[in-house]
């Protein structure tokens, strides 16, 4: 195996943390599975709902290795115009290191191969702060291949307000 070059994983890794400023917190919507342990609407595939849920919760809950456990090697990140062909491990935890919110499945959908998940957006332990994007709606596609994320993409317009508060 070829020695890894340095200067290149850390192009790569402010490459992504600068695609991740560029797009914010936001995104939009789908999760779910039939069958699935999950309670999550949408229908989709129940296995890949499961993996998109304990990556989530592992991100949620500022858990950077577990989180990139989640991640076949190889694998692709998308983020904005940015996209990532993650080879280690540590190139994986480094990308979700700059995802800087924690996020909740409240949707998936999924068509051929994807099963596009939508995320409410909150703060979660570690550097950095989710900002104005917590309670806002992120939405991500991704290809699971036995129980690894291959492809995480995000999709959807960016950013956007919180939802209004329900009145009473």
């Amino acid at each position: 195996m070829a020695p890894r070059n340095p200067s290149r994983t850390a192009a790569a890794i402010a490459a992504v943390a600068l695609a991740v400023a560029l797009a914010s917190c936001g995104g939009g919507a789908t999760s779910s599975g039939e069958g699935s342990t999950s309670t999550v609407p949408g229908g989709a595939k129940a296995a890949d709902v499961d993996v998109i849920q304990a990556w989530a919760a592992a991100l949620d809950r500022g858990d950077l290795g577990a989180a990139a456990a989640y991640f076949a090697l190889p694998s692709i990140a998308e983020n904005g115009p940015l996209l990532l062909h993650i080879t280690t491990r540590g190139e994986a935890r480094a990308f979700n290191a700059t995802l800087p919110c924690g996020a909740r499945v409240i949707r998936a959908a999924s068509a051929g191969n994807f099963t596009t998940a939508t995320f409410r957006l909150g703060e979660r332990p570690g550097p950095g702060s989710c900002g104005p994007g917590s309670g806002s709606l992120a939405r991500t596609s991704f290809v699971i291949r036995n129980g690894k994320i291959v492809q995480w993409r995000r999709v959807g317009l960016g950013g956007g307000p919180k939802p209004p508060s329900p009145t009473v």
